[in-house]
């Protein structure tokens, strides 16, 4: 008796060679269901509906088409034990030796603008995943594949076999399937999470997966191995970029992409350019355009310029792209560029430069791994409203200072904790990262600043728990600061601003980056 096939796909690519090949040339029987069995038929490739094998309809719309014993039956049954094969002879079932299934669309289903709850929950495979799940459990007998990719490799395997395929091959099969059918239920659960009027803190349950995209070279050093995955089968953030030159990009440079990411979007209203390194940035600016922001960003620390990442939200025109291949640098994103300055760049040829149409499009939530587990907490997404801030102080800002200290806030929420960072005319002139105290951060910010610091502002991502940063900003010639507050002696950092004639202004929010 000829073997037999089930084929049920959603995704019709590859199908029609895939059964080509498996009737005329390896002598298959296929049973198919639905809209394969109709694309098989219309290709001349001959079939049997699941309806016709099990003598039962297709019933509630298409909800239930392969859910009956004469299926799993066929799927789960095991050549080795006797009373199986007594089973299926007396239910009249024939041993199934290849189940090709692919899954709803669900993914991209809810990827769509507009995409409502019932219209996700119709796009909810149930038949499929049982399938797929029980000729992965019971693959010592037969093969499972769940991906178009498979076809090809599964049709050589059957050449180089003699018409069968491998224990190996059809335990890696089974593998890809449960990893397929893991990251189909993760989304569900995703989505449907997202739907819930529970809070975040009620979910007890967090799921993570993802599609590997690429092996990187190593990860922080070169001992480490590391990859990148894709979340969810619809691509988005950095899976949508186009690279448009440079060498491979490495672990570090993703992390610091991101990090640039998160910054240069807090400043949508102006062009801004932001530069990085290891994840903090060494020089952000605004300008009237895009070249003026990236010449006042580099300016600000041409020295840790070297090596960083830049990142713009403007398009880059050619006189941005001349300055950027002024100095040696790791990797360069924006939303677009211009012919002109596509060229110009090649001159480093080097130099990764990404185009990521949408800057904005992140993580709602960010996570991660310790020992025994995850830690999940909302993005530091916080939209600032200085209409909620205090001013503490004798000393009110004027509408200016006011725009300065939002500037200097927003670059010092991405700054690693303990953060200070020092601006002038929306510029940074002095940051000062991840010290184990504040005073020290005060300290390395004021002493780049220089004598730049005379009328600057100076922004703190914590409080000040003593009056010691406030005299030392004094005495550089500061002349407001911004800070959450929330300190037992916010009172001393209050009476030394106003002694000193400093405006301080609260906004009751911190933005620690650990």
């Amino acid at each position: 008796m000829a073997r037999l096939a089930l084929l049920s796909v959603s995704n019709k690519t590859g199908l029609i060679d895939l059964a080509r090949s498996l009737v005329e040339e390896f002598e298959f029987d296929i049973i198919s269901s639905g809209g394969t069995a109709a694309a098989l038929k219309a290709a001349g490739i001959p079939v049997t509906k699941v309806a016709e094998y099990t003598g039962s309809p297709e019933i509630l719309g298409g909800r239930v088409k392969t859910l009956h014993p004469r299926i799993h039956g066929g799927i789960l049954a095991r050549r080795d034990v006797p009373q199986d094969i007594t089973d299926l002879t007396a239910n009249q079932i024939r041993p199934i030796d290849l189940v090709v299934v692919n899954l709803y669309p669900f993914e991209q289903t809810i990827a769509k603008p507009g995409v409502t709850l019932a219209d996700a929950i119709e796009q909810i495979d149930i038949g499929g995943p049982a399938m797929l799940r029980a000729s992965a459990k019971n693959h010592a007998h037969l093969t499972v594949l769940c991906n178009p990719e498979q076809y090809n490799i599964y049709l050589e395997e059957l050449r180089q076999n003699g018409g069968e395929a491998s224990l190996e091959f059809r335990q890696n099969c089974a593998l890809e399937t449960f990893k397929h059918t893991a990251n189909y239920d993760s989304a569900i659960a995703t989505y449907l999470s997202a739907q819930s009027t529970q809070e975040s803190s009620q979910i007890t349950e967090f799921n993570l997966s993802g599609k590997e995209l690429q092996t990187l070279r190593y990860g922080e050093n070169p001992h480490q191995a590391a990859s990148w995955y894709q979340s969810g089968i619809t691509p988005t953030g950095w899976t949508t970029s186009t690279i448009l030159q440079g060498k491979e990009l490495s672990y570090n440079n993703l992390v610091d992409l991101e990090a640039a990411r998160r910054l240069i979007v807090e400043f949508p209203d102006s062009p801004a350019a932001a530069i990085l390194k290891h994840t903090n940035p060494c020089g952000t600016a605004l300008g009237t355009t895009i070249s003026e922001a990236y010449q006042k960003a580099f300016d600000t620390d041409s020295v840790s310029a070297f090596g960083g990442i830049v990142a713009l939200n403007r398009p880059i025109d050619a006189a941005t792209a001349t300055a950027l291949t002024k100095t040696f640098l790791e990797c360069i994103v924006a939303p677009g560029c211009e012919p002109e300055a596509e060229e110009i760049i090649k001159k480093k040829a080097k130099v990764r430069v990404l185009i990521l149409p949408d800057l904005t499009q992140g993580p709602s939530q960010t996570v991660k791994i310790i020992a025994g587990g995850l830690l999940v907490q909302d993005s530091d997404n916080v939209v600032e409203d200085t209409s909620k801030w205090r001013a503490v102080t004798e000393k009110q800002p004027t509408a200016e200072e006011l725009a300065e200290l939002l500037f200097a806030w927003k670059v010092a929420k991405h700054v690693k904790s303990n953060a200070i960072v020092v601006t002038r005319n929306c510029t940074t002139i002095g940051v000062g990262a991840g010290q184990m105290n504040r005073v020290g951060s005060v300290k390395i910010a004021l002493e780049q600043a220089g004598d730049q610091a005379k009328g600057a502002i100076l922004a703190s991502d914590g409080f000040f728990p003593f009056d010691d940063s406030v005299k030392t900003a004094a005495e550089a010639g500061i002349i407001a600061i911004v800070q959450p507050g929330g300190s037992m002696r916010d009172r001393d950092s209050i009476d030394c601003a106003n002694q000193l004639g400093i405006t301080m202004v609260f906004t009751d929010i911190r933005h620690f980056l650990h």
